[in-house]
């Protein structure tokens, strides 16, 4: 009877997780540049000379869903999404080097170009600083233009190009920020000549938000099923014990 239990109390635990990642990639519809978790189910047998038939499931997610998003025109010139494949490069707080799809770009209080969230813009050669009343704009291959104010057409300074690179999706992971970094043992990755942008708009999330639904409510079901299976477990375990009493 132990083993109904521990398989029922096994997946109802992991059903519960994996709701938790869905619900995370539910609530991140909306997130530009957002990457979808991928979410699976994987058995792991449990070790044990006495336990060779018993099998837990524990809940995994192995990457992001690297697919390209929507790209939604916004019309401001430091809204800025990668062409096809490619990533931007940003300081991490930590001072490393992390990657984003997410293009709404600032200008920070100390000049520096930042994402929203003030994640400090890499270019190729090193940060990208704008001068003091200058309109900032992106070309498509990513040259970062200040226009000093009151020149009209004229008196535009390069500032450099970001920092576009295009690693292979299986060297990155996904940190706890939300940035993505190159997972240990993988090469860093060099700035790409081929990676491209367009400016005036954003690449919204790849998140499909009904086949999220769908899942949220597969999980749902599956948790119940789980709990279920407990409920059994414990109806089967009382009558064995009246039938034990009545002997």
């Amino acid at each position: 009877m132990d083993r109904m239990i521990y398989i029922g109390m096994a997946g109802a635990k992991q059903a519960l997780e994996q709701q938790a990642s869905v619900a995370n990639n539910m609530a991140n519809v909306s997130t530009p540049g957002f990457r979808a978790q991928i979410n699976s189910f994987r058995a792991i047998p449990v070790v044990g000379e006495e336990l060779p038939t018993r099998t837990f499931v524990t809940a995994i997610t192995p990457g992001a869903d690297m697919s390209a998003g929507p790209l939604i025109p916004t019309g401001r010139p430091l809204d800025v999404a990668i062409r096809g494949d490619g990533w931007f490069t940003v300081t991490a707080p930590d001072g490393s080097e992390a990657f984003t799809r997410v293009g709404n770009l600032q200008v920070g209080a100390d000049g520096q170009l930042q994402t929203m969230a003030g994640r400090p813009l890499m270019g190729d050669g090193g940060a990208l600083v704008v001068p003091p009343d200058s309109a900032v704009s992106v070309t498509d291959s990513g040259q970062v233009i200040a226009q000093a104010a009151g020149n009209g057409a004229t008196g535009g300074v390069e500032l450099g190009r970001l920092k576009l690179v295009n690693p292979p999706a299986a060297d990155l992971e996904r940190g706890e920020d939300g940035l993505f970094r190159v997972r240990a043992g993988a090469a860093a990755p060099q700035a790409d000549p081929a990676v491209t942008v367009r400016s005036g708009v954003l690449e919204g999330s790849n998140v499909n938000p009904v086949e999220a639904m769908v899942a949220m409510i597969s999980n749902a079901r599956r948790f119940e099923m789980q709990m279920k299976t407990l409920q059994t477990a414990e109806t089967n375990d009382q009558t064995a014990n009246k039938l034990l009493s009545n002997s």
